[in-house]
């Protein structure tokens, strides 16, 4: 039986997901896989050469880290989506130049701001004008009416 690493790839991947690095083995790896990954680690490390308590200290304290990583990932993320969306609002009534989602250049008056939450729970904000959908990220002008 030989015995896992502490400081094997899995850690030095997950401290590659914390800083937003990339590894070709774990690129796609979530958080969930990550810490199942890491317990079963520790589970199945040699019973004759067992983790150093320092060692396992040093683990837990990346689990935490990227715990809060993770957190604070999604709360920013809340926080720009709201942002965009206050920012929309004040589109209504002012004239802009944009892309709309069709792929079709549209100058015209934002009539009103709808928010669509996609597969991923990620929310994109657009603005319509007339008939017409724009991501907020493609209005190119904003004139005042």
């Amino acid at each position: 039986m030989s015995a896992i690493n502490p400081t094997s790839s899995v850690v030095q991947s997950a401290e590659n997901i914390s800083s937003g690095g990339q590894n070709d083995g774990f690129s796609d790896l979530n958080i969930d896989e990550f810490l199942q990954l890491l317990i079963t680690e520790m589970q199945n490390q040699d019973p004759l050469d067992p983790m150093q308590n320092s060692e396992m200290l040093q683990q837990i304290g990346q689990i935490r880290e990227i715990g809060a990583t993770d957190q604070l990932t999604s709360t920013l993320g809340n926080l720009a989506s709201s942002q965009e969306l206050v920012a929309a609002s004040g589109l209504i009534g002012k004239e802009v130049q944009a892309l709309a989602d069709d792929s079709t250049e549209i100058s015209g008056v934002v009539d009103r701001v709808t928010v669509q939450t996609n597969e991923d729970d990620s929310r994109n904000v657009k603005v319509h004008v007339g008939g017409k959908t724009i991501d907020i990220q493609n209005i190119r002008q904003i004139n005042s009416v």
